[in-house]
């Protein structure tokens, strides 16, 4: 059978390329010393899955300068313009959801610190309410990696994190950052820290506010202004540190936030009186511990997330809380020649409420990931398995499951310029609270999602004087059986859809120019994406060989600007190519493209600093839809400062 063959390839690949590394080992194994020229990635993220442990995996790093430029925006704003990442947005105030490489929202992971901070009820996260000003480090890893990060993340994770505590007596820091611009948009933070040799203690406070009342062309074809759109938000992140000994810190960060918006009428609707409030308590409790060779880590993470949603023209009010419980231990050797070992053990425990009696999903694992490098560390293998239980409530409507997911991926560095990667990965992911026990709608007989992904590339980056060019080409292809897809009219199910097969080619291309002050950049990111059903539990449902909807083929950023003493300047243009917005793709969305500019000047005096921000999105005025029957507004701009008061 055609998936037999494709295990046993799968496998035979794992064991080979484990079989080339302990060749490898056995021939590098001696006293005598060597030069070594170290390869691979820098030191991005606080967390080794991605610094040690995944060197064959695309990793995208969003760089301070562009964070600091969008640091009154929200994660979705940023994303779309600056990375071929396809968010999935409902309008200028609605949800918006990640697509990573032909996924659906539920199988993309966001997680905080190593903590996945998706609605446990939904499975998904809306990126739209997440602010960049609490965020000091993003990344992106494309394509599945269910034993590093958990099952769920089939097509790729978003990874934030904010400020690691710094221990410096008598250090201080407080800023005030605000914000204006079109359609009523006003926003404000204040960020501050203090510490000792062995305390710190931080909090940073975020408010904004818009009508959102743009101008729009409705089905009538006459130009009218959005109503019922206006939104409030307010977040607060504390977070206290204690250094008990040398390397052995234990810290508390606390994370609320509320989001009252209004749900402004699709184009088929002439009026709308519909409202969501979206309230969330996440707390983060972590421990470690360092010595030269071993490092203990502990977090544990509790998050409550609310969604009250209210349409008073029909009566409806749905409140919505579900609790979700992390817990991880770890522990991380350094074995010198022999390479790095990470073991740890992550528990999730999800429950909500309903009328009919609490459900509830936990999942319960044991985790590992050994990597090595050898020829002067030009070659990074690691490979990584999780075994994992997971168990629902109640038992009458769900299994108690047990699976292994293995993966494998490695780097080399041919030359000092050239390196090429890849990576195999197995994907899983049992259906959400949602998708299983929603009234109404769900359905108890979703299977789960599972498949296998792998991906290869090569980067290639040259210096010659003061130009810098770098190019990256990924390939990637993904099977998933029992893909879910919710389904209907008046009352939506979700069901399996047998078989979806994505694959497509990512490229990154740029290049710096620095001549004294003056510094140059072009850059070019592209995405195509062939997302396709390959069989279907529905006949003649016209799916078979269509892409799957909202899953656009093309899409891609363009980057050009450049830099001179305190000044800094860059035009994004974004291209998203055709959306299905059904499986057997009868209707859709034309493309569209945007400009956007943005402006930086940074200056210092005395002890203070002051950043001023501006930037204005859709340059041309481009009218388009992202989901169909959600209108996006025009050009509209936002300016901004940041005041560094110590």
């Amino acid at each position: 059978m055609e998936w037999c063959k494709k295990i046993f390839l799968r496998a035979l690949l794992i064991v080979v390329l484990s079989f080339v590394v302990v060749d490898v080992s056995a021939q590098q194994r001696d006293t005598a010393l060597h030069e070594v020229n170290v390869h691979g990635k820098h030191k991005v993220s606080n967390d080794t899955r991605i610094n040690i442990f995944s060197p064959g995996q695309k990793v995208t790093t969003i760089d301070s300068t562009t964070l600091q430029q969008y640091q009154l925006q929200n994660l979705a704003n940023l994303l779309s313009q600056q990375e071929p990442v396809f968010v999935k947005s409902y309008g200028f105030n609605g949800l918006a959801t990640l697509n990573f490489r032909g996924s659906s929202a539920a199988q993309s992971a966001v997680l905080w610190n190593g903590v996945p901070i998706q609605n446990a009820a939904l499975g998904i996260a809306d990126v739209s309410i997440l602010p960049v000003l609490f965020m000091s480090k993003v990344n992106i890893v494309y394509g599945g990696s269910a034993a590093l990060w958990g099952s769920g993340n089939v097509g790729g994770a978003l990874l934030i994190e904010h400020d690691a505590p710094v221990f410096d007596s008598g250090r201080k820091t407080l800023s005030l950052s605000g914000g204006a611009g079109s359609f009523s948009q006003y926003s404000g933070g204040l960020k501050g820290s203090i510490s000792g040799k062995r305390w710190y203690f931080s909090a940073n406070v975020f408010a904004q506010s818009a009508r959102n009342n743009f101008q729009f062309t409705n089905s009538a074809g006459k130009t009218i202004a959005m109503t019922n759109s206006q939104l409030q938000s307010a977040a607060v992140m504390v977070q206290a540190a204690y250094k008990i000994k040398e390397q052995n810190v234990i810290s508390l960060c606390v994370w609320y936030q509320q989001y009252d918006r209004e749900i402004p009428p699709a184009l088929f609707e002439t009026n709308s009186v519909k409202k969501q409030t979206d309230g969330s308590l996440r707390t983060l409790l972590h421990w470690s511990r360092q010595s030269v060779d071993n490092t203990w880590y502990v977090k544990s993470s509790l998050v409550r997330d609310e969604v009250n949603y209210r349409d008073d023209a029909i009566e409806i009010r749905s409140d919505n809380i579900v609790y979700q419980y992390y817990q991880e231990l770890g522990w991380k050797r350094t074995l010198h020649e022999f390479g790095q070992l990470l073991l740890f053990m992550p528990v999730q425990a999800a429950w909500l409420n309903q009328p009919d009696g609490m459900k509830q999903q936990t999942k319960a694992a044991l985790a590992g990931a050994y990597d090595i490098k050898r020829f002067n560390n030009r070659l990074d293998v690691a490979v990584n398995g999780r075994g994992e239980m997971i168990t629902q409530q109640p038992k009458n409507s769900g299994t108690q499951r047990y699976i292994f997911l293995p993966g494998m991926d490695a780097s080399f560095a041919i030359t000092d310029w050239l390196s090429v990667s890849g990576n195999v990965q197995r994907t899983y992911r049992v259906p959400t609270l949602n998708e299983l026990y929603y009234f109404p709608g769900g359905n108890t007989g979703l299977k789960p999602e599972q498949g296998w992904s792998e991906d290869a590339g090569y980067t290639v980056k040259i210096k010659v004087g003061g130009v810098t060019i770098l190019h990256d080409l990924s390939v990637f292809t993904r099977d998933i059986h029992d893909w879910v897809y919710w389904v209907g009219g008046a009352i939506w199910t979700p069901h399996n859809i047998a078989e979806v097969h994505s694959r497509g080619v990512e490229t990154e291309n740029n290049m710096t120019y620095t001549t004294g002050k003056w510094k140059f950049h072009a850059g070019v990111n592209t995405a195509y994406v062939l997302a396709t059903t390959v069989s279907s539990y529905f006949p003649n449902d016209g799916s078979i060989g269509k892409q799957i909807p909202y899953a656009p083929r093309y899409n891609g950023q363009v980057n050009v600007g450049f830099s001179f003493s305190k000044i800094s300047v860059n035009y994004n243009h974004t291209y998203t190519g055709y959306r299905f917005t059904t499986t057997d793709e009868s209707t859709y969305l034309l493309p569209y493209q945007t400009g956007n500019v943005q402006l930086m000047y940074n200056t210092t005096a005395s002890k203070h600093s002051l950043q001023l921000t501006g930037q204005c999105n859709n340059v041309w005025n481009e009218r388009y839809e992202v989901v169909d029957q959600r209108p996006m507004p025009g050009i509209n701009w936002l300016l901004g400062f940041k005041l560094g008061i110590l």
